[in-house]
């Protein structure tokens, strides 16, 4: 008798413990970053969302620009309310083979499987989800009480654990403290759900009922697990505008300062001035002519395209544009006058093909030293900007993509570069010490790998630099002469370099200075530096 119940035993724990976990079917509720059944949805601060955001029963308030789609008891909440309900009783029918102490953290590492916990739970310190070299590891949580972390609380995921397999399901409050870094999709049965802030959680938090309140925080729906790829929308073929880094279809094309420019320069109706050759790769057309007349019906075109692309997701907070704000590759609406503030993020989510579409109706301007930062393989020859209105680059901005702006003036201030182009259909441009260089793509007379086999392949560092500038080139090309330009134009520094490594003492003013060095074929390398206070 003895021996028969330590078999059957046996066999219970064997099969419990031989039980894999199950990923529940989120359907719906998948799209949204924070949901709510039936409660309210709110923020305080600035929070960085990527995903939709709503609530089927309440309001949804105090957000700012998010990547996603804002819902309020609509279609859309509906079906997410109905699909949260099946995830929630799959993941309560989970079968557990592991039985921690509520104390999870601390150093400890878990392996893949269903883990119950019969009262309330905490993260401390930190927990490692090891998914054992599977991609397809599954880690389910069943708190049977709240839930709650430490300040600075970490969830770590190794081995090919992914944060879409990672599930907590919480039968009470879920509070996570300032600076927690949570993983996975958060599903609270009939209780709120609060992230503090410095909050960051790759995944969702999701409630069946009860209110979801963030401040200041950091969401991400997790990729992977067939997740959707996102690609953005089919690229426009801009034809002979590619090889143009500053055109406008009507209007004065004028630079004052020291501009180096990859591409070509001109327009179609109206003069240009002001750019010297010798920093120029490309070709400055002074007059109308063949080529900025096919450019300008190409533009028309691009244009066009742009302009009726249906829009995915709307950025409510044209004026709060920035702000360190994280777009995916969509097409993106601005329904008012727009200001870069600070940084935007375009994060390709390793999809080196995707497409990125900001329209803004309405003019664009930036703050000084506002930035377009490219993330994950996102790359600026796919991204796209189109603006009715005036465009204004402040000082220093660094951006990235092709502007079209629609029968609006163009200015790039001093020191502004651009990786991509700024074009006109029909609006004056001017330029002011500035940098710009054309994406791939020109085929014409112009094409930038070409360009890249007539310029010289020095290296300038460090940058910025204090008072000693090196510069080092190849040995064939000694006897170069290197200049150097501030930000007006004005010739500060001119030098033989007699070494293939030559160290500068400079004593420059702090700011942004443009060098030029050119061999004795006529080779040309052109950058800009920093001279620090």
């Amino acid at each position: 008798m003895i021996k028969i119940l330590q078999f059957i035993f046996f066999m219970t724990v064997m099969i419990t413990v031989g039980v894999s976990a199950q990923a529940p079917v989120l359907g719906a509720s998948a799209n949204f970053a924070l949901f709510s059944s039936n409660g309210a949805v709110s923020n305080t601060g600035l929070s960085q969302l990527t995903g939709d955001v709503g609530t089927n029963n309440g309001s949804s308030t105090n957000f700012g620009n998010v990547d996603g789609v804002m819902h309020d008891a609509d279609g859309a909440t509906a079906t997410a309310a109905a699909a949260l309900t099946i995830a929630y009783n799959q993941l309560n029918a989970a079968i557990p083979n592991f039985f921690p102490a509520p104390l999870l953290g601390n150093g400890q590492t878990l392996t893949a499987g269903t883990y119950s916990i019969t009262q309330s739970a905490t993260l401390n310190n930190v927990l490692t989800l090891d998914g054992g070299g599977n991609a397809n590891s599954v880690f389910i949580f069943k708190i049977q009480g709240a839930f709650s972390s430490a300040a600075g609380a970490q969830v770590v995921l190794t081995n090919g654990a992914l944060a879409c397999n990672v599930f907590w399901k919480v039968e009470g409050l879920v509070d996570l403290a300032a600076n927690t870094t949570m993983k996975g999709t958060i599903v609270a049965n009939n209780a709120a759900i609060i992230l503090n802030t410095g909050t960051s959680l790759e995944g969702r938090a999701l409630s069946t009922t009860g209110a979801v309140t963030v401040s200041g925080v950091t969401v991400r729906k997790p990729i992977g697990c067939g997740s959707l790829i996102l690609t953005g929308p089919a690229q426009p073929v801009l034809n002979s505008v590619a090889c143009y880094a500053v055109f406008t279809g009507n209007g004065t094309v004028t630079n004052t300062g020291v501009s180096m420019v990859t591409g070509d320069i001109g327009s179609n109706l109206g003069l240009t001035t002001g750019f010297l050759a010798i920093n120029v790769n490309g070709t400055i057309h002074p007059s109308p002519d063949t080529s900025t007349a096919v450019c300008a019906v190409d533009l028309s075109n691009v244009y066009t395209y742009l302009n009726t692309l249906p829009t995915d997701i709307q950025l409510l907070y044209p004026a709060a544009f920035g702000q360190n704000l994280v777009l995916t590759p969509h097409t993106y609406q601005l329904n008012a006058a727009t200001v870069l503030n600070g940084t935007v993020f375009l994060n390709a989510q390793n999809n080196p093909n995707a497409v990125f579409v900001i329209k803004i109706t309405g003019a664009l301007s930036t703050s000084t030293y506002a930035s377009v930062v490219l993330q994950n393989g996102a790359q600026a020859k796919n991204v796209f900007w189109k603006v009715d209105g005036a465009v204004s680059l402040n000082d220093y901005a660094s951006f990235k993509g092709t502007v079209i702006g629609n029968n609006g003036a163009i200015s790039m201030n001093i020191g502004s570069t651009i990786e991509g182009r700024v074009l006109s259909t029909s609006g004056a441009i001017n330029t002011t010490g500035i940098n710009a260089q054309i994406t791939a793509g020109c085929t014409g007379s112009l094409a930038v790998s070409s360009v890249a086999g007539n310029k010289q392949t020095a290296t300038v560092f460090p940058n910025p630099f204090s008072s000693v500038l090196n510069v080092k080139i190849d040995n064939k090309n000694t006897g170069s002469n290197f200049t150097i330009y501030n930000a007006s134009g004005t010739r500060v520094l001119g030098k033989v370099l007699n070494e293939t490594v030559s160290s500068l003492q400079l004593n420059l003013p702090a700011g942004i200075y443009f060098y030029q060095i050119k061999d004795k074929d006529g080779k040309v390398q052109t950058g800009k530096v920093i001279s620090k206070p």
